[in-house]
């Protein structure tokens, strides 16, 4: 699953009556890639779609996220929140090399 595919299926879980138009807009996509994407999490049975009136009187879909969606969902977030931990932790260490190079050129400058 890539980025994508994850952000599409943490923002339905959040709202599954969100557009696929509206899903485009929040994330900054096209709406033929959401198609796509929704289509997708679909196929893999990861979504379910329901038909339902909405308030405009047109038929839409809410987006209803399955158990194998929503482990999928919780295996994805934890690997996500590993590799933005070792991010972090890779730039507290850069920044902290750079403060003590700084650090370094600045005292020797000033000799």
């Amino acid at each position: 699953m890539d980025e994508s595919h994850f952000k599409t299926l943490r923002e339905l879980s959040k709202d599954g009556t969100l557009s696929q138009r509206d899903l485009s807009k929040k994330m900054g996509l096209s709406l033929g890639s959401v198609n796509y994407i929704v289509n997708a999490l679909l196929k893999k049975g990861y979504l379910k779609a329901k038909r339902f009136k909405n308030s405009k009187n047109k038929i839409a879909y809410m987006y209803i996220i399955t158990p194998k969606g929503l482990s999928t969902k919780m295996t994805q977030t934890y690997d996500f929140l590993q590799k933005k931990r070792e991010e972090f932790d890779r730039l507290k260490q850069e920044i902290e090399l750079l403060k003590r190079e700084t650090e370094d050129e600045l005292r020797i400058g000033m000799e």
